[in-house]
């Protein structure tokens, strides 16, 4: 559990820029100085590399004076094209997260040993312990999961928001979804030009349509900047879980940000579940996670009110999902579909006032 982690370390030296600098053994010594007790890295073997909005590498270590192999994980934005230039600060938010949060929480992450920080550039890297040489597995974006699962991973949310006291503190956790859906590189005319590919192919035209998703995804984050805030993980599909002997666990914290409890709820749950899993077992897992949060303390809306307010809540998956441009076709297939198909469930747009 993340509250046995220590805050990483925190070297005073440059984010790397490259895949070639962050595994220069030079750079990666002065990186793990703290690991290895100050001993130079000796050897460096790549093992897998994973591009997504940033770099995942997993590497092996020797250091001086021994053979034993140490297996970590970078994550940054290395070998960067022009389009991912603006997520250095998403980055240093993961950092943040890992430095300021994790170890205060009893949420399942990786273990984070090493945040390298450039506050100035608004840029970061971290370095993980290799889960996978631990016996962890990575889901798949497109994993199908059970009810069961999903209770699992539900609980996991319900463990960070239960940590919502940090927010006093925490000031610089954003409420991202008033900032997205305000930000100018989006209209109705840019997203229909998206929902007009396959991704839309089984949506009603009130779903599918632009102007529609733009303005439920700001009625939304309007709704949820009034209501209790909580911290949450903003982008909790299955791409971003991992399965230890322990259960499931949350990666991924480049969109925390504060907002409704239910950002979190219905965007996970419309993600991971199949339609006819979630249309059979969504209100039993709300409930679930409810009975979890009151046993935590947190206030929560009573059942009717908190299922209104899940129902809402599926505008900001479908909106985060109908904008992606930079992920593999199949993968937002099914997450706009799934996503689509709750909103169309749920009239989730006449909810919000859209229609």
């Amino acid at each position: 559990m993340s509250s046995q982690v220590k805050v990483p370390a925190q070297p005073a030296i440059a984010v790397p820029a490259t895949v070639a600098q962050a595994l220069d053994p030079a750079w990666l010594s002065q990186a793990l100085a703290e690991v290895s007790g100050g001993k130079a890295v000796t050897s460096v073997e790549q093992v897998e590399y994973i591009k997504t909005m940033a770099t995942k590498i997993r590497f092996a270590v020797t250091f001086e004076g021994s053979d034993e192999r140490h297996a970590f994980c970078i994550k940054g934005l290395l070998d960067i094209d022009e389009g991912n230039a603006s997520l250095g600060s998403t980055c240093v938010a993961e950092a943040d997260f890992y430095c300021k949060l994790a170890p205060q929480m009893q949420v399942r992450v990786p273990e984070c040993i090493v945040a390298v920080i450039d506050r100035e550039a608004q840029n970061a890297a971290i370095i993980m312990r290799d889960l996978i040489v631990g016996g962890a597995s990575f889901c798949s974006a497109l994993d199908i999961f059970t009810a069961d699962d999903a209770a699992s991973s539900l609980a996991q949310l319900a463990a960070l928001h239960a940590s919502q006291g940090l927010l006093a503190t925490e000031t610089w956790i954003d409420p991202r979804a008033s900032q997205i859906a305000r930000s100018l590189g989006f209209t109705g005319e840019s997203i229909q030009s998206l929902m007009d590919d396959p991704r839309g192919d089984n949506l009603s035209s009130e779903v599918r349509n632009g102007d529609n998703i733009l303005a439920a995804m700001r009625a939304f984050a309007d709704r949820s900047d009034t209501r209790p805030q909580f911290i949450l993980h903003g982008d909790s599909h299955a791409g971003n879980i991992f399965r230890t002997a322990d259960g499931l666990g949350l990666i991924d914290w480049q969109v925390i940000q504060r907002g409704a409890w239910s950002l979190d709820v219905a965007y996970h749950l419309n993600a991971v579940l199949p339609v006819e899993v979630a249309e059979k077992e969504e209100r039993r897992l709300v409930n679930d996670y409810l009975a979890r949060m009151r046993a935590s303390g947190m206030d929560m809306p009573n059942d009717e009110e908190a299922w209104t307010q899940y129902r809402e809540g599926v505008a900001y998956g479908l909106f985060m999902w109908a904008i992606t441009r930079r992920v593999d076709p199949p993968i937002i297939h099914r997450f706009t579909d799934r996503l689509g198909k709750a909103a169309m469930r749920h009239d989730t747009f006449k909810l919000l006032g859209v229609l």
